[in-house]
Formats: C-alpha cells, sequence, structure tokens
C-alpha cells in the first residue's frame, strides 16, 4: 500500500499519492545531446560565402571622402583686407631700382636704410625724397615678427607713390649699417665680394651718410666729402630739385 500525506485545514481532508523521485538515465543524455544543433563543414561554407571578407575591388569602389571646401569656411569680418598680390605687382613695376639696389650692378645706386622705430614724419619725407629720385628703401626685419603687420604699414606710408621698399637685413651687413637712417650711395658696377657676414661690397666702391637729415642734406654731405662720387650724387640731386 502507498503511504498517504494528509493535510487537514478547516475540517477538509485531502489525500494525494506521494511520487517517487526522477532518477538522471543515459537516455536523458542521450536525448539531451541529439536535441543541440550540429554545425557541418557546409554550414561553415554558407557562413563563409554570406558573409566573406570584401575584396581589393570591393575596397576601389567604396567612395574617398573629398577634401573640405577651405573656400565655404566662414572668413573673419575686416574692413581692411590686404590685397599681398596688388601689392607685389606694386613692387615688380619697380623691378630696375630694386636690381640695382640689391647687386649695384648698372648705374648708380642710392640705398636709405629706414625702421618704422623712426619719427613718422622722417620717413614721410625720405618716402617723397625716394619716390623722386628712384631710390630703395630698407628695412632689417618684419614689423611685430609679422608680413602681414610689415605690408600693412608699408602701404599706410607709401599710399600713392611709387617706391621700392624692401626687407633685406644682409643688406644691412652688407654695408655694415648700424644706424638707421643711412644712406648709401653705390658706384656704377660694384659688386659684393665675400665677408665675414656673408657677402660684402669693396669700401671704395660706395660712400654712406648717416643721421637724421633729409636725402638731399646727405647728397649733399657726400657732394662735398666724397669728390670722386660727386658726379653719382648730383644725379640724384637733379631728380629732387625737379
Amino acid at each position: 500500500m502507498k503511504p498517504l500525506l494528509m493535510l487537514v485545514a478547516c475540517g477538509v481532508s485531502w489525500a494525494a499519492p506521494l511520487q517517487p523521485e526522477q532518477a538522471v538515465t543515459d537516455d536523458a543524455i542521450h536525448r539531451a545531446v541529439r536535441s543541440q544543433p550540429v554545425i557541418t563543414e557546409s554550414d561553415i561554407d554558407q557562413a563563409r560565402r554570406k558573409y566573406r571578407m570584401p575584396s581589393d575591388a570591393d575596397l576601389s569602389r567604396v567612395p574617398v571622402p573629398s577634401a573640405p571646401d577651405l573656400d565655404a569656411l566662414p572668413q573673419p569680418a575686416t574692413s581692411h583686407l590686404i590685397d599681398l598680390e596688388a601689392l607685389s605687382k606694386g613692387y615688380e613695376a619697380n623691378a630696375d631700382r630694386i636690381t640695382a639696389a640689391q647687386g649695384i650692378r648698372s648705374g648708380p645706386a642710392l640705398m636709405v636704410f629706414v625702421s618704422f622705430a623712426m619719427p613718422r614724419p622722417t620717413l614721410e619725407r625720405l618716402v617723397d625724397q625716394a619716390a623722386r629720385t628712384h631710390a630703395a628703401l630698407l628695412l632689417r626685419g618684419l614689423v611685430n615678427g609679422s608680413l602681414r603687420d610689415t605690408v600693412a604699414r608699408v602701404q599706410q606710408l607709401i599710399g600713392s607713390r611709387q617706391v621700392a621698399f624692401r626687407i633685406d637685413p644682409q643688406a644691412f651687413d652688407r654695408f655694415a649699417v648700424v644706424q638707421v637712417p643711412t644712406f648709401v650711395l653705390g658706384r656704377d658696377g660694384a659688386q659684393s665680394t665675400p665677408c665675414p657676414t656673408g657677402r660684402c661690397v669693396a669700401p671704395d666702391a660706395y660712400v654712406a651718410v648717416s643721421g637724421d637729415v633729409s636725402l638731399d642734406y646727405a647728397l649733399e654731405a657726400i657732394e662735398r666729402r666724397a669728390p670722386r662720387f660727386a658726379r653719382d650724387a648730383q644725379i640724384f640731386l637733379n631728380r629732387i630739385r625737379g
């Protein structure tokens, strides 16, 4: 006879047969194994074909991102734009004067070594006289270390006048210029030669005058103190006097 489990509550009785525990048999294990999916070589090959790696041809068809359009980027708002190209063309128009000042190759050359640290009235006077004599104005370096700032200052100073204005630190060494303004008059055909500072000009090939004076005053001083340069100085004096 099977044992009975008696539950008694509120005077009501209920009885259920007690089931024996189910043992884990080998058949149960085999059934569980058979229920798992079996992955074959065919399944692997099918998955490889469906999810294959891209070939070089596939990669070559992928569009390459284009470079950003810099012109479409917002531009800074300013009412003082500097046209470097136009300024460069203006300098090219004075190429003959610049060439003469660089190498003193044809005809006498007149150079005025200046700095923006000089008083503005002095610079204004020298620019006006340089425009009339075809002299070249030379700076040692950039204003605030910036080419843009230097161009802006030069434009503001010379206005519409045709003046050769150059940045040439080597020229300061070539002619041993240690203060500004310095006025250098070079002889026709003088050539630079090697020296400890790079390239120099023979001492008898040019004459220099320094001081806060006008260009015509410097030329007159050269005419008096260096007779061998008197004829060349007279050429530039005649241009100033018209």
